[in-house]
């Protein structure tokens, strides 16, 4: 069950419209950075969650805030949209915000929503749901939400830089300072979890002798013009403390010639093939 408050989670101001910004906020509602994508992505993982119903709490009570940053980008987006013209017939050519809207706003704002936001990204593509990873392992999860709060602070941050309007700058500060905490979350939960090497590899219930671990920790490199590139990653204990690193320089490919040989009668082959 979930319950709604009619106040938004904080305050969301346009000093001056601009339809063209409007467009571009679409990409944080239903782009793959956007807030649609990690709703749907924390609630499913929460559906799926075993084990520490601490974690599925967690995971419900975040996907149900970014609903909220789902409901104020949206007033954002028609905040801006405020004063956008009806039809192209109006007496108002100067106006920079018809400007915008002649000069490459998003036009379904104006003819598929009635001046509102709409579950697409900027260039007014829907969300497919094909961005929503959810596993079913807590650990893989976490990973994939830290990246996800990541993007998604990247995206924040590009808008924020975008516009000169105070009151977006403020509203986007929020969504900047939000991404910074569920980043900081889904970490914090990986090390309650005992730690980044306590939960690699992952699954780390997986037999180690289900893994061929001597091809577990080099690094292959297949540039022919360049030396192997140096660092943590080649040299040095592994991350979860149960080998070294290395690297392979020149590696000779171990297995077999690919032939698949003749092809069946009745196949759709060419008579040679057979």
């Amino acid at each position: 069950m979930f319950h709604h408050s009619s106040k938004l989670q904080y305050p969301v101001r346009v000093d001056k419209p601009d339809p063209q910004f409007a467009m571009l906020l679409q990409q944080a509602i239903g782009g793959v950075e956007g807030e649609i994508r990690v709703a749907m992505q924390y609630f499913f993982q929460a559906m799926g969650a075993r084990g520490d119903d601490r974690i599925r709490d967690l995971l419900m009570s975040t996907a149900t805030e970014e609903l909220a940053h789902i409901e104020m980008l949206g007033h954002a987006v028609a905040l801006n949209l405020e004063g956008a013209p009806v039809s192209y017939q109006e007496e108002s050519a100067k106006d920079p915000v018809i400007n915008a809207i002649l000069g490459g706003a998003n036009p379904r704002h104006l003819l598929s929503s009635g001046l509102s936001a709409m579950p697409v990204n900027a260039n007014g593509v829907p969300f497919d749901m094909s961005h929503i990873y959810a596993t079913g392992n807590i650990a893989a999860d976490m990973q994939a939400n830290v990246a996800a709060e990541a993007s998604g602070r990247v995206l924040a941050s590009r808008l924020y830089n975008w516009t000169d309007d105070k009151g977006m700058k403020d509203f986007l500060s929020f969504l900047i300072a939000r991404d910074t905490y569920h980043q900081q979350q889904w970490l914090a939960v990986i090390e309650d979890m005992g730690g980044l090497q306590a939960s690699l590899p992952i699954p780390n219930s997986t037999p180690q002798e289900h893994e061929a671990t001597e091809h577990s920790y080099y690094f292959l490199n297949t540039l022919l013009d360049k030396e192997a590139p140096q660092g943590r990653w080649s040299e040095g204990p592994s991350l979860d403390g149960r080998s070294n690193f290395s690297f392979k320089q020149q590696p000779e490919p171990q297995g077999q010639v690919p032939t698949l040989g003749k092809a069946r009668p009745g196949s759709g082959a060419q008579k040679e093939q057979l």
